[in-house]
C-alpha cells in the first residue's frame, strides 16, 4: 500500500460510517459522530499532505483549527456571529466552551470547499465568496442534524428559514461571514478526486438522510438546492479536466497540443 491510498481508504470508511449513522441511536450514534468527524478530518489533512506537501497541510490544519476555536468561543460567549447557543456534553472534551470535535469538523469540510472554490472561482474575490457559500450550504445540513441530537442548542431562535426549526436564520449569515475569512487560505491546483467524492457524498447523503430517514424535507430542499449550486458545476468542471491518474488534476492543454 502506498501513502496515496491512505486518503482513499479514509474516504471509503467515512462514507461507510455516515451510511450507518441514521441507522444508529443514542450513545452509538454519538460515538459514530465523533469517529466520523475525526476520520473525515484525517482524510482531508492526509490528502493535503500527500498532494500539497507537509508545510501546506500543517498550515491549513493549524490555521483552520485555531480559527474555528476562536470564532466558536466568541460565538458561545457573545452570540456573534452565529447567535446565542451552547454546546451539550455529548461531543466530548471542550476548550473554552467548544468541543474539540468542532474545529476538526471545520477542517474536514473547509478543505474540499477550498478546493471547490479554487476550481470554480475566476478571481480572488470570487474564490473567497464561492468557498464561503459552499461551507454555508453544508451547514444547512449540519446544524439541523446536530441540533436534533441535542449536541448544541440556541437560546433565542427568532427568525428561521421556512421549515428549518430551532436554528436562527442569522446563524447561516454568521457562517458565511466567518467562512469568508477562512477561504482566504491559499491553495494551488493539485489532485482533488478524494475530497471531491467526499464533498459530493455529503451533498447526496444530506438530501437522502433528511428526506428519507429523518422526515426533514425542507432541510433536504434548502441544503440540496444551496449545495447543489456549487457542487454540480464543480463536478462538471472536474469531469472536463480530470487527469489520467483519476484524481481530478487538470490536464496540461499546452502539452496536448
Amino acid at each position: 500500500m502506498t501513502w496515496r491510498a491512505v486518503p482513499r481508504i479514509g474516504a471509503a470508511l467515512t462514507i461507510g460510517l455516515q451510511i450507518c449513522w441514521p441507522l444508529a441511536s443514542g450513545d452509538i450514534r454519538a460515538g459514530l459522530t465523533a469517529i466520523t468527524v475525526v476520520l473525515f478530518a484525517a482524510t482531508s489533512v492526509s490528502h493535503a499532505w500527500i498532494n500539497r506537501g507537509t508545510r501546506w497541510a500543517l498550515q491549513f490544519f493549524v490555521t483552520t483549527v485555531v480559527f474555528a476555536i476562536v470564532v466558536e468561543a466568541i460565538g458561545v460567549w457573545s452570540g456573534l456571529p452565529f447567535g446565542h447557543y451552547t454546546y451539550g456534553s455529548s461531543l466530548g472534551p471542550q476548550l473554552l466552551g467548544v468541543p474539540l470535535l468542532i474545529p476538526l469538523a471545520w477542517a474536514m469540510a473547509a478543505y474540499p470547499a477550498l478546493l471547490l472554490a479554487r476550481r470554480l472561482g475566476t478571481n480572488p474575490v470570487s474564490v473567497v465568496v464561492i468557498g464561503a457559500f459552499a461551507l454555508t450550504s453544508w451547514d444547512l445540513f449540519l446544524d439541523p442534524q446536530m441540533v436534533s441530537q441535542g449536541y448544541w442548542t440556541w437560546s433565542n431562535v427568532g427568525l428561521t428559514l421556512p421549515g428549518v426549526q430551532l436554528i436562527p436564520a442569522t446563524n447561516f449569515l454568521g457562517w458565511f461571514v466567518a467562512s469568508l475569512i477562512l477561504m482566504l487560505l491559499p491553495a494551488t491546483r493539485a489532485a482533488e478526486g478524494v475530497p471531491a467524492i467526499l464533498w459530493a457524498w455529503t451533498w447526496v447523503g444530506g438530501v437522502v438522510a433528511n428526506a428519507c430517514f429523518f422526515g426533514r424535507v425542507p432541510v433536504a430542499l434548502w441544503g440540496g438546492l444551496a449545495m447543489g449550486l456549487v457542487t454540480v458545476p464543480y463536478l462538471l468542471a472536474l469531469n472536463r479536466d480530470r487527469a489520467d491518474d483519476g484524481e481530478g488534476r487538470p490536464q496540461c492543454h499546452e502539452q496536448a497540443r
